[in-house]
């Protein structure tokens, strides 16, 4: 059984990806395609009344149950790559690049004003990018964080006046991690309050109080265990003395130590008062977990897909809500298929079909003859989406929506619905000054199976 290797760990220890620029240029379109400016009459969405929003209406005629062990098994590789490397796994100049996309004079800060010079100066010199790959050491994460583009918590925004800008659209907010996620250290900010970390998704600023070291003996430990799989949102999570930990999100993963008929005992880093890493156990019901990968069944999509569909909308995951793409990635996580995080990169995995070149009519076609419910995704730039099947003959999708894109005399504007939905890839047709130019449809650019 694979969690003995977890147990000797636990008797030491209780109680005591490369990305190009253009990528990362990419990114900062990530969900901007259909971002919506908010406005205060109450409308009401036909798609959203007029379609059916309870996920077990599509998955009536899902009964996969392939075996998954071999994608798991990819799965965890990926889950714990950064563990296994010795330096960045970027060039200096790759990671430096929000320096090269955000600049004084079309930046502004939280009052809505235009951000001093001196800021990007002061973050400049702050990042400490002269260290770059000095520290080169594996970390954990404690809590459930944000990743930052710059060293700081302070938001970056363009003109707020235009639609689609503004809140919540903060460009420093590169990504969020979870509680207890593998991280490999570049190197500290000038004053030390800051770390640059890499994850096996996304890299960029977290603060130093929110990660520990761990040695590499302890890390090959904890992969070679047997792994358990968080199926549930936002249950809270106890060492055995009753002290709270961190709250559970979908797409987590905890070494298993032990199980009897209720409870799995699994086991968990927090940190002492110096900054050392504290291993403790946590009991996670069965229900909440599972030790294996989840088949692709109509019932276990009914779950995974209702538990996420709890978070509201989150610009890169901010407020511990999710976007487009970390909402597709982390249904995809418990049946152990590896998204990357945003949505052009995830639009490359798997069998991709073309679809800029057709007409809408060509599009639809193409859609209903190859697209398999559940494991195709629908792109288009800035914006992914899940394709679920049919309704009254419209193609129906899943997805983490800001809202819709309006034009009233020349002007742009959004109708917010900041939050998952099922809808037709002609979304917010029915609504007043709806325009055109950026529907779902017109502006697809290619659909991927997901191959298993």
């Amino acid at each position: 059984m694979r969690y003995v290797f977890v147990v000797l760990f636990t008797f030491i220890f209780i109680g005591c990806v490369s990305k190009e620029i253009e990528v990362q240029k990419e990114v900062l379109y990530v969900e901007k395609e259909i971002q919506m400016e908010e406005i205060t009459e109450n409308i009401e969405i036909y798609d959203l009344v007029n379609i059916p929003q309870d996920v077990s209406y599509y998955t009536q005629n899902i009964d996969d149950t392939t075996s998954l062990y071999k994608i798991q098994k990819k799965f965890e590789k990926f889950y714990f790559r950064v563990w296994n490397i010795s330096k960045p796994p970027e060039k200096l100049t790759q990671a430096r690049w929000p320096f090269y996309a955000y600049k004084y004079g079309n930046s502004y800060g939280e009052n809505l004003q235009l951000i001093p010079e001196e800021f990007f100066k002061r973050m400049e010199e702050n990042s400490n990018f002269d260290s770059y790959g000095t520290v080169n050491k594996k970390a954990i994460m404690l809590y459930h964080s944000n990743i930052r583009s710059f060293p700081t918590i302070k938001p970056l925004l363009r003109d707020p006046s235009i639609a689609g800008e503004g809140f919540p659209f903060d460009y420093l907010q590169n990504s969020s991690i979870q509680a207890n996620k593998p991280v490999f250290i570049s190197h500290y900010s000038k004053d030390k309050e800051w770390v640059f970390i890499f994850s096996s998704f996304a890299s960029g600023w977290v603060k130093a109080n929110e990660i520990v070291l761990l040695g590499k003996k302890y890390t090959d430990l904890w992969q070679k265990a047997q792994q358990l799989y968080l199926i549930k949102e936002d249950i809270p999570l106890y060492t055995l003395e009753n002290n709270f930990l961190f709250t559970s999100k979908i797409g987590m993963m905890l070494a298993l130590i032990d199980e009897d008929e209720k409870n799995y005992t699994a086991l968990a880093v927090s940190k002492y008062k110096n900054n050392k890493p504290l291993f403790v156990k946590v009991k996670i019901g069965k229900d909440i977990a599972s030790k294996k990968v989840l088949n692709f069944t109509k019932d276990n999509l009914n779950q995974i897909i209702s538990e996420v569909s709890r978070s509201n909308y989150g610009w890169g995951g901010m407020y511990g809500q999710r976007d487009c793409s970390s909402t597709l990635r982390d249904i995809f996580a418990p049946f152990g298929i590896w998204l990357p995080r945003n949505s052009f990169l995830q639009s490359k995995v798997g069998k991709v079909i073309g679809l800029e070149a057709l007409s809408d009519e060509g599009k639809i076609k193409v859609i209903k003859e190859k697209a398999i419910p559940f494991k195709t995704l629908l792109y288009k730039k800035g914006h992914i989406v899940l394709y679920v099947g049919t309704y009254n003959d419209e193609i129906i999708v899943f997805h983490n929506a800001w809202g819709i894109k309006t034009k009233k005399d020349g002007v742009d504007g959004r109708v917010v619905i900041g939050k998952s939905i099922f809808s037709t890839l002609k979304l917010g047709e029915n609504q007043r000054d709806y325009d055109k130019e950026g529907e779902i449809l017109r502006n697809l650019k290619s659909m991927n199976i997901l191959t298993l």
